[in-house]
């Protein structure tokens, strides 16, 4: 495991993971969102919209 490995969190283990997404991951996953062709929920918590993220990544190459 790298440094950078290890400053990465599991969004499970967030302390904050059940608060509101924020700006950023909002912007973000609009962009990830339309180019996989799919649509978002109006809300998400932070734990689930960082999930989503690399869900669509993955998805859309990006990651």
């Amino acid at each position: 495991m790298t440094d950078d490995d290890a400053a990465i969190k599991d969004p499970d283990e967030w302390v904050t993971g059940d608060e509101p997404w924020t700006a950023a991951q909002r912007s973000y996953l609009g962009t990830l969102a339309r180019e996989a062709g799919e649509e978002l929920p109006d809300e998400l918590t932070k734990r689930d919209a960082a999930k989503k993220i690399e869900e669509l990544q993955a998805r859309t190459g990006r990651g």
